[in-house]
């Protein structure tokens, strides 16, 4: 069967179970769009590739499959960049099309032509320039096989416009070879009898889980292990859901904004299992006190990431899900011989402790609308059954903080490179997915004007997100760190002048909801969540309402300030 190259990145596409893909048209992929409406993979137009590329993370994180966008050359390459960065940051499995100028033009500074191959180079698992038709189908293979294999992440496929005209025989491989790539899956068991060993011989050991719990599917022999262990377990931001979150072992998030109770328990801890998790800045603050007391074993499918931040006793390469699996059978047998419950009484009645006397708590009043309530409000409505995803800022960290995660691939969040406007697309994402789910984007006033254009993709689309804004009027995580640490210098952060959310949402076609006091939080959040359409409900909460706990920049975990 000959065909073009535009046919067969459509059929590679439908080889690899691709149900659709976000995109923008443009010159160089303008082939690609003549092809799309005979073929079975369906097609979002976004308003800004940003969105494209958000939205493809956030299928791909709701989902777990890869997601997939597709762009034109030149300026519709590079609105990409922040969102493939944020998918590399986070090890999310997306495939990014680009077009390309003719290759006879290529470093001729032809119209929309960039280099963003070397552009994203940086950003990216791998990237291609293909650069004959024959290698097409076999470069979109290793694409797809790159991008969820290993330590997941985003791969380009840069096409010149005449590699897509050009016509062959197609061929699609079954399998991927890769002489270079071959990541280790399956854990030593020699390694896995010394975590053995150590759990046995720990009294307050602590477990501390990741993304790549989630990205490995792995949260049941997670949670196995936690409660049959009865080892209690902290989260990083990626990793919420993947313990369920209303669980009495689970202390929360530890980090800069984690509890009281995670971050002293990582300070007391004899025993620290870090499971897909990469000890970011952010979670150990000064590494030089982080975990002092504890022996710290680091199971990643990335051996990069071990010894990469903090000295670690037993390293452990491997996917999480074999790994965790693996530890499951080698103590599975001990459960009738050995006391788990008793022999960590005491920790766990400690860290309990911790959590009953400094819960994560906010001084509550009738006369302002507190974000941290909204929230609140948010999870009893749904009772933890929806997609959350969150912008970047105060409203995130609330959102991680007050929201019980119960299930893994719930929380949509940029965490590793903190991208404002992420949010919206990703929901987007999501709710294509889902349509049957309620999906929410937990949003800030600063950060959701950063993607909004994309108000018109989820009406034009029938996707039903509800956007909710807590609204203060600043650009509300710099303003916290501006009153803390710069004797409230509040330089560029005052967001007075905002379009009105309510008639912004009408004007596209939306439903607009406005809440200005706190009796009416509730009523409206259940009349938004139950429309069929989109929705922005504008909540004006407190205006210089913090985050806490906080631990300030450089500090150690249990130098926090509370509220």
């Amino acid at each position: 069967m000959k065909l073009t190259g535009a046919q067969i990145l459509l059929k590679c596409l439908e080889e690899e179970g691709v149900d659709v893909m976000f995109g923008f048209p443009g010159g160089a992929v303008i082939d690609i769009y003549d092809e799309i409406p005979k073929s079975s993979v369906e097609h979002i137009l976004v308003r800004h590739e940003q969105g494209a590329i958000h939205a493809a993370d956030g299928y791909a994180r709701a989902t777990g499959k890869v997601g997939v966008c597709l762009v034109t050359s030149g300026p519709g390459a590079t609105n990409t960049v922040t969102g493939i960065a944020t998918a590399y940051a986070d090890s999310i499995p997306v495939v990014i099309f680009t077009g390309q100028v003719p290759r006879p033009l290529i470093g001729n500074d032809a119209f929309q032509e960039v280099d963003i191959v070397g552009i994203t180079r940086p950003c990216t698992k791998h990237n291609y320039l293909v650069q004959d038709i024959e290698d097409l189908a076999g470069t979109i293979k290793q694409a797809f096989y790159l991008a969820r294999s290993g330590r997941p992440g985003p791969v380009l496929v840069d096409l010149p416009k005449d590699v897509q005209n050009q016509i062959t025989e197609f061929s699609y491989p079954d399998k991927v070879e890769m002489r270079s790539y071959k990541p280790t899956k399956k854990p030593h068991i020699g390694q896995i009898r010394k975590v053995v060993k150590l759990l046995k011989q720990a009294k307050k050991p602590l477990i501390y889980s990741g993304g790549g719990v989630i990205t490995s599917g792995s949260h049941e022999e997670l949670t196995w292990l936690g409660q049959k262990l009865s080892i209690p377990v902290t989260s990083t931001l990626m990793g919420l859901g993947a313990f369920p979150g209303d669980d009495e072992l689970f202390l929360g998030m530890l980090g800069m904004h984690g509890t009281y109770a995670a971050n002293m328990a990582v300070n007391n801890c004899d025993l620290l299992l870090a499971v897909g998790a990469r000890f970011d800045d952010r979670v150990t603050g000064k590494i030089d006190t982080f975990a002092p007391n504890a022996t710290i074993v680091h199971i990643d499918v990335d051996p990069t990431s071990i010894q990469k931040n903090v000295s670690v006793h037993v390293p452990l390469v491997a996917d999480c899900k074999s790994a965790l699996a693996a530890l499951k059978k080698e103590t599975k047998g001990t459960l009738d011989e050995y006391d788990w419950a008793s022999d960590h009484g005491d920790w766990v009645k400690q860290v309990q402790e911790w959590s009953n006397t400094h819960p994560l708590t906010y001084k509550d009043d009738d006369k302002t609308i507190k974000p941290q309530y909204v929230v609140e409000k948010i999870y009893e409505i749904t009772k933890g059954d929806a997609i959350i995803a969150t912008e970047v800022g105060q409203n995130q960290m609330w959102a991680a903080q007050f929201y019980k995660y119960t299930k893994p691939n719930t929380l949509l969040t940029s965490g590793g490179l903190g991208t404002m406007g992420y949010g919206f697309p990703a929901a987007m994402g999501a709710q294509k997915a889902f349509p049957d789910k309620l999906v929410i984007d937990i949003a800030g006033d600063g950060s959701i004007q950063m993607c909004i254009q994309e108000m018109m993709t989820v009406v034009c689309n029938k996707l039903p997100v509800k956007i909710v804004i807590l609204n203060n009027g600043y650009l509300g995580m710099v303003r916290q760190w501006q009153e803390l640490f710069y004797e409230k210098n509040y330089c560029a952060t005052c967001m007075d002048a905002q379009p009105d959310f309510v008639k912004l949402a009408e004007a596209y076609g939306a439903a607009g909801f406005r809440v200005t006091e706190k009796k009416d939080v509730e009523s409206t959040l259940r009349e938004a969540f139950a429309v069929d359409k989109p929705v922005i409900v504008d909540i004006r909460v407190e205006r210089e309402e913090n985050v806490y706990p906080m631990v300030p920049a450089g500090a150690s975990l249990t130098e926090m300030l509370l509220v």
